[in-house]
């Protein structure tokens, strides 16, 4: 059932990679609650990708960006805002990519390059894009900016290596980025802190599988999917949420706040 939440308003989406990835979700309840938006990926990511058959569904533009360039974020923000017919009112930010993880290097022997390379792809570029986005000022009063972050930024969870920490810088971006945006020209920006979802970047991690299952066991309410994710955000980038701003907020089924739950106690034979 669409609301029409947002209906007029103008967005960007990116990393929509095929179906089962949340900005894939999010494009398609964005386009059903009446927005109209870019598509817009890194052209290494679009040729891997299915984004031509997302942009003919919901009748939207795709423009190339690589997100550590800022050449290439300027070019999206000033070409969307061409397509789309004026300033913008919310973006996605869903990248994220860490070579030690896809080369199976323990965290403890991290390759600093490679370190390096997830921190600019994955929590740089969001600086990047707020940076430009401010700059030519090119989000509408009140618009909403949503990057998407996992929990291991706060409590260890040894598989997911360095990118817990890149996603720790990216909800400080949030925070420190959402300050200076919020009193100078009323935009808000938030984390979304998402379960375990089966996407291709998440299910590429090792153990991926087993730790769906735990995480599922976990959460009163179960691992939220990606179409869940995808309706927060939309509320996000609504006009209902117009007071919040610099949140790294849990969409998880109650996870974060589950020390254990009966199912797992039964598993280990605890009654």
């Amino acid at each position: 059932m669409a609301y029409g939440l947002l209906k007029g308003k103008r967005g960007i989406i990116s990393g929509a990679l095929d179906a089962n990835s949340i900005a894939w979700k999010v494009a398609e309840k964005a386009h059903e609650e009446g927005a109209t938006f870019v598509l817009t990926n890194a052209p290494i990511a679009m040729r891997m990708g299915e984004i031509n058959k997302l942009a003919e569904q919901t009748n939207s533009s795709i423009i190339a960006a690589d997100a550590t360039n800022t050449d290439d974020l300027t070019n999206l923000f000033s070409q969307s805002q061409e397509v789309l017919g004026g300033k913008i009112d919310f973006v996605l930010h869903s990248i994220g990519m860490s070579v030690n993880i896809r080369k199976k290097i323990p965290y403890t022997e991290s390759d600093y390059e490679y370190f390096m390379k997830g921190i600019d792809v994955s929590a740089l570029s969001f600086h990047k894009m707020l940076a430009v986005a401010k700059k030519l000022d090119a989000i509408n009063e009140w618009g909403s900016i949503v990057a998407l972050t996992y929990m291991a930024a706060q409590r260890t969870f040894p598989f997911y290596t360095d990118m817990a920490d890149i996603k720790a810088m990216l909800e400080s971006i949030a925070r420190s980025f959402g300050y200076h945006y919020g009193v100078e020209k009323k935009v808000r920006i938030n984390t979304v802190s998402q379960s375990p979802t089966k996407t291709t970047a998440g299910s590429g991690i090792k153990g991926f599988g087993d730790f769906f299952d735990y995480a599922n066991a976990i959460a009163p309410l179960g691992n939220a999917s990606a179409e869940d994710c995808a309706n927060y955000c939309i509320t996000l980038f609504s006009d209902l949420t117009r007071m919040v701003t610099m949140q790294n907020l849990f969409h998880d089924g109650g996870f974060s706040n589950t020390g254990v739950s009966t199912e797992v106690m039964q598993k280990f034979g605890i009654e």
